[in-house]
């Protein structure tokens, strides 16, 4: 059985992720545990400036923690298996209690099992939202689905005579590729003639006017290039960097196509940048189109509320999972709501009495937490609102299909 941490030294090294085939071969491994073999717990944290801000974050994983071991004595669970799974929480807990071991990026994760001999601890660059599971097994979805999530990205880097192209994806930044306009003829530099002001004159013009061709037709070879870059293989979104002024000098020459793909423009130096500000500038303007995306998603549930394309409430929209009916799961990150899952069907519900015909009512922690697994697991787009959620009563879906 694989292990990361044989001894459970409070020095866990972390596993290092730099591209998806890593992501890949650690969910592929972790999805070999057989159900059965132990209880596996299973913590997603988030780490923003704010989560981090006088240690947020460690109240948060705490409370979490204090609500899971309530949690295990309802369960009623064998002596064995509560000490156990209590050994695995406190080692979490003790683990993003030093803080070296927390990483750069936004996000980790970190799985654990005493009777499996795991712990494994993965820088992610974001999650959904802080959550704590104990469960079978190790809840690797989303671990799955983030680079699928981000995708691929296209950044290009330019000034007025070079450009630089990188592919950064949810765990790395690769440059792929430069432009010089050195092989364009460029003019030399403009010198008056004495006593011909007139020539003088239309000398210079004629000098400014083949420098501003000059600079176009580097900036449409860069736009052919981010065009044919997007033909070999598909990409999530296009984030154009500059300096100043000339920043977003290349949108102008865009393909429509890629006008669509545009995700923003950034401030970077072309000739000094180096991979993390690269992946740094990406990242934020994701983040800002996301707000974007969230908002329109907010307007289609409005929208979706009265044509029935659209429900919200967390019991509504539990049932509308167990039916396979939610394209898009909106979710508030700040509503914790006990619940139950139905033993005979796995239907979630907030109240015991929902499960009736439906098997014993297994008590869970947080439905929220389930409804997005749950959502993961049927390939739903989850949306967790970081900007308004105040139009969301804990969890709203956008439906595949009407509800009657």
């Amino acid at each position: 059985m694989p292990t990361a941490n044989p001894s459970f030294s409070s020095q866990a090294a972390q596993t290092k992720v730099d591209n998806p085939q890593t992501i890949r071969s650690i969910v592929d491994r972790l999805a070999e545990f057989e159900p059965g073999d132990g209880w596996v717990a299973s913590c997603y944290l988030k780490l923003e400036p704010r989560d981090r801000a006088r240690g947020k974050y460690l109240i948060k994983i705490k409370n979490r923690i204090r609500d899971r071991l309530v949690w295990l004595e309802q369960m009623n669970l064998p002596a064995v298996d509560r000490e156990a799974v209590g050994a695995d929480l406190r080692r979490i807990r003790e683990y993003l209690e030093e803080p070296g071991n927390l990483p750069v990026g936004r996000g980790v994760v970190l799985f654990a099992s005493q009777p499996r001999n795991l712990f494994e601890a993965i820088p992610l660059p974001q999650v959904f939202r802080s959550r704590l599971a104990v469960d079978r097994g190790p809840l690797v979805r989303e671990l799955a689905a983030l680079d699928d999530e981000f995708g691929l990205v296209l950044c290009a880097a330019y000034d007025r005579t070079t450009a630089r192209f990188f592919r950064v994806t949810a765990f790395g930044v690769e440059e792929i590729s430069s432009l010089d306009a050195g092989d364009v003829v460029r003019v030399g530099r403009f010198r008056g003639n004495k006593g011909t002001t007139n020539h003088g004159a239309s000398g210079e013009h004629n000098f400014h006017r083949r420098i501003r061709e000059e600079k176009h037709r580097h900036y449409a070879t860069v736009a052919q290039q981010l065009f044919a870059m997007t033909r070999a293989a598909p990409v999530r979104g296009i984030v154009l960097a500059g300096v100043g002024a000339d920043a977003a000098a290349v949108e102008p020459h865009l393909h429509p196509y890629l006008r669509e793909q545009l995700l923003g423009v950034a401030r970077l130096n072309p000739k000094k940048v180096v991979d993390s500000e690269v992946m740094e500038a990406v990242f934020a303007i994701r983040r800002e189109k996301e707000r974007a995306w969230e908002s329109a998603h907010i307007r289609q549930l409005e929208e979706g509320l009265g044509t029935k394309w659209a429900l919200n409430g967390v019991e509504a929209t539990l049932r509308a999972l167990a039916h396979g009916q939610v394209r898009t799961l909106l979710v508030d990150p700040a509503i914790v709501e006990p619940g139950f899952r139905c033993c005979d069907t796995g239907r979630l519900t907030v109240r015991e009495s929902g499960c009736d015909g439906e098997g014993v009512a297994e008590r869970v922690p947080d439905v929220i937490d389930e409804a997005i697994e749950e959502g993961l697991r049927q390939g739903c787009h989850v949306d967790v609102l970081e900007g308004d959620p105040s139009g969301v009563s804990g969890l709203a879906a956008l439906l595949r299909f009407k509800r009657p």
